[in-house]
């Protein structure tokens, strides 16, 4: 396991953006998001994921969100900095211009809309990787790109130097356990699917970047490493009783139902930027229900 690996074990959380009534982003509000993933057992931080509402970002905004973020986390939690884009030249060019201090790595998803296909994206990740000035770790998510990458595909790029991992979230165990079964010692694996986190640290995966952690940091982080260190039983126990919840945070979109979740703890507000809409008020209801049947406090 290399130093980067080593950093980014255990639960990462893919951060929501908060924002305010004006629709800017909410600073004081992503600063107390920070500051409950740092005091209830974090392993890392996902910073411009699809959770943070990414492309709704200007470039500048996405600046100030990530030098704000190292601010507040002062090098308390490793961070990961999703940088995605379609057009392989220009993405090189904008990763290459992200200084590396205090930055762990880059969360790089597959091309959106192009459906480019297994040859390409092993051309555009090496590319990508070639730029970057920090390591880069793939992200697999079909259900939003329309292409997966295929096992063998990942397993190509892990060859890579500078590729340390994956975020998979295909929902596909078959395929995340053949990558499992055949990767490079240097080359982790991360569950991108909440549903199936535990599943995938079962066959071994290095930890999980989840949604649900960005409401739930303490118990997700429990499961977790209750799972890697093969406490079977009571991961099962913790998984069982959030899968409800779970269910419910996706219903009408990410981050939508996160975002109303997290409104009714007091952590940040339900706004999100169009063209998602809040979530509606039946969803609510049946989330602040499940909060309260899985006995969590206010803040």
């Amino acid at each position: 396991m290399n130093l980067v690996q080593s950093q980014l074990h255990g639960l990462g959380v893919a951060l929501v953006t908060p924002f305010n009534k004006q629709g800017m982003v909410d600073f004081p509000a992503l600063q107390r998001l920070v500051e409950h993933q740092q005091e209830h057992g974090t392993g890392f931080l996902v910073v411009l994921g699809t959770t943070g509402e990414t492309p709704t970002l200007s470039r500048d905004e996405r600046r100030r969100i990530v030098d704000f973020v190292l601010e507040v986390n002062a090098g308390r939690l490793p961070v990961v900095v999703g940088v995605t884009g379609n057009d392989t030249k220009e993405l090189c060019q904008r990763i290459a211009t992200w200084s590396d201090e205090g930055i762990a790595g880059f969360l790089v998803a597959s091309p959106a809309y192009n459906k480019p296909q297994q040859a390409g994206l092993v051309a555009h990740f090496e590319a990508v990787a070639e730029a970057a000035p920090r390591p880069v770790m793939l992200y697999n998510v079909p259900s939003r790109t329309g292409s997966n990458m295929t096992a063998q595909t990942t397993l190509t790029l892990a060859k890579h130097d500078n590729i340390l991992g994956i975020k998979e979230a295909s929902g596909d165990l078959a395929q995340i356990a053949a990558i499992l079964a055949n990767r490079p010692d240097q080359f982790g694996v991360w569950s991108g699917d909440d549903a199936l986190a535990l599943s995938t640290l079962a066959l071994g995966a290095e930890g999980v970047i989840s949604v649900v952690g960005n409401v739930l940091p303490d118990r997700m982080s429990v499961m977790v490493q209750q799972a890697m260190f093969g406490q079977t039983n009571e991961a099962k126990t913790i998984h069982l009783a959030l899968t409800t919840f779970i269910d419910l945070l996706f219903k009408e979109g990410n981050p939508a139902g996160v975002k109303a979740a997290m409104e009714h703890l007091n952590l940040c507000s339900s706004h999100v930027r169009l063209p998602l809409v809040d979530a509606s008020e039946p969803l609510k209801s049946q989330l602040y229900q499940a909060i309260a049947d899985m006995d969590v406090q206010v803040h």
